[in-house]
């Protein structure tokens, strides 16, 4: 079983990769389309996968940010990112991991419950956006703020590295009692 690893690659030179993993094909291959559609100084890479671990003989690049989309109408969804978390090394952990849950517009279809990904996200402590991809309207600023993320993740925004991110994204609610 191989483990992904944060730092198992050099960095490309001005450039930014992210790592998208969810059983959604089309979603995701919508997401990509409309993140490499974004104005990014960076040279933007978009690797998708259905789950983890990747191919060990596979030549990939340094993987800058993973994003795990969980679609709420999907509970093979949400096992799949569940079994893929496995295969991602701890350091990953530490502002280079989020969670993305899709179909979250159409609460009334859901057979994922908001709190279940919530508490997926807490524990790994996390980043969570809520999105639905289905909607044009939608995918354009989600893809906007990935991309935002990814550029911060990849360390080419000056004065920002992926931990500050994570605080910045942490809710604002208040603190649970293991949070303190």
């Amino acid at each position: 079983m191989s483990v992904l690893r944060p730092l198992d690659k050099q960095p490309g030179l001005n450039t930014a990769t992210i790592l998208l993993v969810g059983a959604e094909d089309a979603l995701l291959q919508q997401l990509a389309d409309s993140m490499l559609k974004e104005d990014c100084a960076s040279e933007l890479k978009v690797h998708l996968a259905r789950s983890l671990p990747l191919p060990s003989n596979v030549n990939r690049p340094r993987i800058d940010l993973i994003m795990f989309v969980v679609n709420l109408h999907s509970k093979y969804s949400l096992r799949n990112v569940e079994e893929s978390l496995r295969h991602v090394d701890a350091t990953f952990f530490l502002g280079k991991v989020g969670f993305l849950a899709t179909g979250a517009g159409r609460e009334s279809h859901c057979s994922v419950h908001r709190n279940t990904v919530v508490r997926l996200a807490r524990t790994y402590r996390s980043p969570l956006l809520f999105c639905d991809l289905e909607v044009d309207g939608f995918r354009a600023p989600v893809a906007q703020r990935l991309v935002r993320m990814l550029q911060i993740c990849a360390g080419h925004v000056p004065g920002v590295s992926a931990l500050n991110l994570l605080s910045l994204l942490r809710s604002s609610e208040n603190p649970t009692l293991e949070d303190l």
